[in-house]
């Protein structure tokens, strides 16, 4: 499935699939008990990204993947998050095949790009994110695959 966005009446593909759904969670390993118990398998991936201050712990139900946020210190983005919001959705991840034109067109359409370069996420992703003041509350994850 293609999310499709129409700009000035122009059909212009722009976010593939949704990539991955983002939960904020405190304990990785209960956590992923509970999933494991959820979906009727276990994780396929558990990988750390230092930059961010978080492990991750990837699943797959059907199509779909989820990932577990598990952060590392308490300055991390998903520490603060738990700690004003609790454990739960933290983003909706969005595959594009341009990160940098999406970045791009979406700063053009008055997004607030919090991350006007891309870096490296987990699961081999180039990332970058959207302020949720202008997604209605939701934060946005671009991921484009690294390219060997």
């Amino acid at each position: 499935m293609r999310i499709i966005v129409f700009l000035n009446g122009q059909n212009e593909f722009c976010m593939n699939k949704i990539e991955h759904i983002g939960i904020a969670v405190k304990d990785l390993k209960t956590s992923n008990k509970l999933f494991e118990s959820l979906f009727g398998t276990p994780h396929y991936k558990v990988e750390s990204v230092e930059s961010e201050g978080v492990n991750t712990s990837f699943f797959k139900a059907g199509p779909n993947k989820i990932e577990l946020l598990e952060a590392t210190n308490p300055e991390s983005p998903i520490a603060q998050f738990i700690e004003k919001k609790g454990e739960g959705i933290h983003h909706i991840a969005f595959a594009v095949d341009n990160i940098e034109e999406e970045i791009q067109r979406l700063s053009d359409e008055g997004f607030v790009v919090l991350n006007k370069t891309p870096k490296k996420g987990a699961d081999n992703k180039l990332v970058a994110f959207l302020h949720p003041k202008t997604t209605n509350s939701v934060l946005i994850e671009l991921c484009q695959d690294i390219k060997p």
